[in-house]
């Protein structure tokens, strides 16, 4: 063992402070090196990609990713340097497919027979399928698309139609007035749907090009709940309550949403059955180790009795952030310094 652990960044970005780095990242390192393990940060770049896998894959035992997607344009290139340092022994935190496998927005549809997600939630990886399918399930009521990429709701849009359909219509004309509503920042447009879907086919084309297509749940005016995981265990719960206003529906602090922070003892019924899920999770999304750190976000319905439920909206597991509140920070390094021990010494 080498007790050497080595953090990956990118240079640039609005989520790094004045020193250059993520605000949570040499917390980290910090308190590795407190517990007598060695940590660094290695700027990752596409044209030093073979030199950086020598070095890692020489001197760490693990590395652990801390680089936003949306400020990475060698996306591919990077997973393919980490899938080759786990394929040659180093401990990815987490593994470059498990980033795929939990990020994605498809991992919905892969969990759509749980009791995580509804089964009505699609995911469209070519233009004729979505063009195909969207004006079907429009028919049905409200849905939410979301697409793959971006961060802080951008592309994520709330559609809904102006004017009710005809009695036993199963598809929505093209030329349908929508009402369309971006969680970016809540601001509504009126298009017809046929232009609107031209619009959106910018979401399919290109790597990892997708659109997720699930059922629009009005209780998200109540406030979102995430729940922040370190490994297999819950360190707080933020509830995200939306801004006023008929149209909003987006849980971003930019979109105007309030966080609350609960302990997850606040929230024991969410917490104790989402737990319980861990497993059926990981084995539908890749049956990778679980991620280092990750969230789940829940949104409230109601069951056919009338009764509370949760449906999972939305796992992150790519870069998650744990800078806010800021006197969360250095207890939770604390913690993450312990798991990446345990987990390279368990290994």
């Amino acid at each position: 063992m080498k007790k050497n652990i080595v953090f990956f960044e990118v240079r640039g970005g609005s989520d790094k402070g004045e020193d250059g780095h993520r605000k949570d990242t040499m917390p980290m390192v910090n308190a590795l090196k407190e517990q007598g393990w060695n940590a660094e940060v290695i700027f990752f770049e596409v044209e030093k990609k073979d030199e950086i896998y020598e070095y890692v894959k020489n001197n760490a035992d693990a590395y652990v990713s801390r680089i936003n997607p949306g400020n990475l344009k060698e996306e591919n290139e990077y997973f393919d340097m980490l899938r080759k340092l786990c394929a040659n022994g180093v401990i990815g935190m987490p593994h470059p497919d498990a980033m795929i496998g939990y990020g994605a927005k498809d991992a919905l549809t892969k969990l759509n027979k749980t009791a995580l997600v509804p089964e009505d939630t699609y995911a469209y990886y070519d233009i004729k399928t979505f063009k195909e399918s969207f004006p079907k399930t429009l028919a049905k009521g409200e849905r939410v698309l979301k697409q793959n990429r971006g961060s802080t709701g951008e592309g994520i849009w709330r559609v809904r139609l102006i004017d009710e359909l005809e009695s036993g219509a199963t598809s929505v004309p093209l030329n349908t007035k929508i009402k369309c509503t971006e969680a970016k920042d809540n601001h509504t447009e009126e298009r017809e749907l046929g232009e609107f879907m031209d619009f959106c086919e910018q979401y399919i084309v290109g790597d990892n090009g997708m659109l997720v297509d699930m059922t629009f749940l009005p209780r998200i005016k109540e406030g979102e709940i995430r729940i922040l995981m370190l490994y297999h265990t819950p360190i707080y719960v933020v509830h995200k309550k939306p801004a006023e206003g008929a149209d909003a529906f987006s849980a971003t602090l930019f979109s105007g949403a309030k966080y609350r922070y609960d302990e997850p003892k606040d929230w024991q019924e969410l917490v104790d059955w989402f737990l319980a899920t861990l497993p059926e999770i990981r084995s539908k999304l890749g049956n990778y180790d679980i991620p280092l750190i990750w969230t789940a976000d829940f949104i409230l319905d109601t069951d056919e009795n009338g009764k509370d439920k949760y449906v999972l909206g939305e796992i992150n597991c790519s870069c998650v952030g744990f800078t806010s509140p800021a006197e969360f920070v250095e207890p939770i390094a604390k913690k993450v310094a312990q798991n990446i021990i345990d987990i390279v010494s368990k290994n």
